[in-house]
């Protein structure tokens, strides 16, 4: 089989479905360079746009570069290679967080090549939803993609649920009450004529939850008049995505996971939003996990049928040497 060409039109194709990937607050805190020689990608943290309280430990910030580094994966699929992945392969050198390289592929694609058209397409959604159930044959679908990337994906019960939202609403209540995590969180608010392309507009916020049923994030605090309440879904269906140890490399393996899960939900028309409060905060996050088994909950995931949303922008990618 002939390898593919490392051309201008492969790496635009690379990187522009690596920076399509989900990140916190969309800071997008990633970087990419590019051994001609060996033919891989380095991902490396961006420490330009850091979340000194929503994310001390850059624990988030993994999981944000995971997700890219999974867009990676199937773009290089898409093109026709086989991509390895070695994740944080030098300890020397802790910003570089993983290296993806192009390989040929001598008994056909990865699984996950037909998931590079949900790449563009995949976005959160922090719209209401129907309320109507997302099938069992793809819900099941979602835990197995979560699976084969060494992560877990649990759907719990409406009493599992409800224990979940009452944790991510604790978590915005005390951002609510805690001035400096406000005023972090509106910092990556963008007017609608802003051209900067990290953070939200103001736009793709989505309406206020006017009933307090499901913890959305706020992140314009008490601005008036800024997004008008809706009544959401009356019953919300939630996955929460975990790890069995707590490392940078499982933060990375989470990621990869979390954007595995959201393209194949992407395939089958079903919208996603992120819950990502209690996991800033210790106690909560442990709380999350549960009495009953040693888990480490890295994200809460909000799916189910409805509007898309308004997107949020991308920075172009470039490739250094």
């Amino acid at each position: 089989m002939q390898t593919p060409e490392v051309d201008a039109a492969a790496l635009e194709t690379l990187m522009s479905a690596a920076v399509a990937a989900p990140s916190i607050h969309n800071t997008q805190p990633w970087r990419f360079g590019m051994d001609p020689v060996t033919r891989a990608i380095e991902v490396r943290a961006d420490r330009r746009r850091p979340l000194p309280l929503a994310d001390p430990e850059r624990r988030a910030l993994h999981v944000s570069v995971g997700a890219a580094v999974f867009n990676l994966r199937v773009a290089a699929a898409h093109l026709g290679w086989a991509p390895v992945v070695d994740l944080l392969p030098d300890r020397d050198d802790p910003d570089l967080l993983a290296t993806v390289r192009l390989t040929a592929q001598p008994g056909g694609q990865p699984s996950y090549r037909a998931l590079y058209e949900a790449v563009e397409r995949r976005h959160t959604s922090r719209m209401p939803f129907t309320g109507r159930p997302v099938p069992e044959r793809i819900v099941t679908e979602m835990i197995a993609a979560a699976r084969v990337e060494h992560s877990r994906l649990d759907v719990p019960d409406i009493v599992g649920t409800r224990r979940l939202l009452r944790l991510a609403a604790a978590a915005e209540a005390r951002n609510a009450c805690h001035p400096a995590r406000t005023a972090e969180a509106r910092t990556w608010v963008n007017a609608p004529d802003d051209r900067d392309p990290y953070g939200i507009p103001v736009t793709a916020l989505g309406p206020r939850e006017a009933t307090g049923r499901i913890p959305m994030r706020d992140f314009t605090g008490p601005l008036p008049g800024v997004r008008p309440a809706l009544r959401f879904e009356r019953h919300a269906q939630v996955a929460l995505l975990w790890t069995l140890r707590d490392r940078p490399e499982d933060w990375l393996r989470a990621g990869q996971a979390l954007e595995r899960v959201l393209l194949v939900a992407t395939v089958h028309g079903v919208r996603t939003s992120m819950l990502h409060q209690a996991m800033e905060w210790p106690d909560l996050r442990a709380a999350v996990g549960g009495p009953r088994r040693r888990c480490f909950p890295q994200l809460l995931i909000r799916f189910g049928y409805g509007p898309e949303g308004g997107r949020t922008p991308r920075a172009s990618a470039h490739l250094t040497a």
